[in-house]
């Protein structure tokens, strides 16, 4: 089974499914049906991983909470959830580089294995200043499992101990991953249509 699926090379199944948002259009480019067994392939994989503890989830705000909710029903093992919330983007297709902390965890993370659950890896710096702000709560283990990852896009060197899938630095909307808030509830993900 494998840890990643890679999709830098793979050009997207053809499709003639369209959505119009905030004026742009887009393509799909993962289905439903394709993330979902992609999540259930990664909850098998953290099950094992965390079969003798009990991790708590911390799912990034606004955007993980759907893969966040399909991966908790994936992992057959006990778990605890706690969220933290990040601003990076706004409104724009592209991030500011800034990141703002909007919410903090609740949970006391000390000694606890902390599991960040991530929509999307970008530029990599939100996960970066994530990272160093729940190492700062002395947890036993700090891992990531995001959805999506850019490795062309990500600036720092950083883990990442589950990754849904690798895709090229495309814009992407759909199941949570938002276009000016907008697209968050669509199933399926879909790029930028640039033709």
């Amino acid at each position: 089974m494998p840890a990643t699926r890679d999709l830098l090379e793979t050009p997207a199944p053809p499709t003639e499914s369209r959505v119009t948002v905030q004026g742009d259009r887009f393509r799909r480019y993962l289905s439903a049906d394709r993330i979902q067994e992609r999540v259930a392939e990664m909850g098998a994989t953290i099950t094992r991983d965390y079969a003798h503890t009990t991790p708590i989830l911390v799912s990034v705000l606004n955007g993980a909470f759907m893969y966040t909710a399909d991966l908790m029903r994936a992992i057959d093992t006990d778990c605890e959830i706690d969220f933290i919330k990040l601003s990076s983007y706004g409104d724009a297709k592209v991030s500011s580089g800034e990141v703002h902390e909007l919410k903090s965890v609740d949970a006391d993370l000390e000694d606890r294995d902390v599991l960040i659950v991530e929509d999307i890896v970008d530029t990599g710096l939100s996960m970066e200043f994530m990272k160093g702000r729940l190492q700062e709560h002395n947890p036993a283990s700090l891992r990531v499992a995001t959805l999506l990852h850019k490795p062309t896009a990500t600036e720092p060197d950083l883990t990442l101990d589950y990754v849904g899938f690798r895709i090229p630095d495309l814009f992407v909307i759909g199941y949570g991953l938002d276009y000016g808030q907008l697209a968050r509830n669509l199933s399926d993900i879909y790029i930028l249509d640039e033709e």
